[in-house]
């Protein structure tokens, strides 16, 4: 550890990056459940999967999509997602690879 302020300017809030970043992702790998507050102090959870020591979201509309997926292609080994739009307007498209 250093001063006060080298670590205040070294210092950057964690972020959870978005599944959509990925160039692919296997659908082998582990979800987990994070816990987190909100602005005013109320518990929300995210799901996340880790690569590279990253955490990325994965919104429950892409779990729904890839059950479907799933269900017409049960050899499914990875898939890509899309994003377009933003906030409320956010819509995934998930991609089998």
């Amino acid at each position: 550890m250093g001063s006060l302020i080298d670590e205040a300017r070294q210092y950057e809030p964690p972020q959870t990056k978005n599944i959509s970043e990925l160039e692919s992702i296997s659908v082998d790998s582990e979800v987990i459940t994070k816990e987190f507050k909100d602005k005013d102090g109320n518990p929300f959870k995210i799901n996340v999967v880790v690569v590279d020591g990253e955490d990325y979201r994965v919104p429950v509309s892409v779990l729904k999509a890839l059950k479907v997926i799933a269900e017409e292609k049960p050899d499914i080994k990875a898939i890509k997602v899309k994003k377009t739009g933003e906030g409320l307007k956010t819509e995934y498209t998930v991609i089998p690879l």
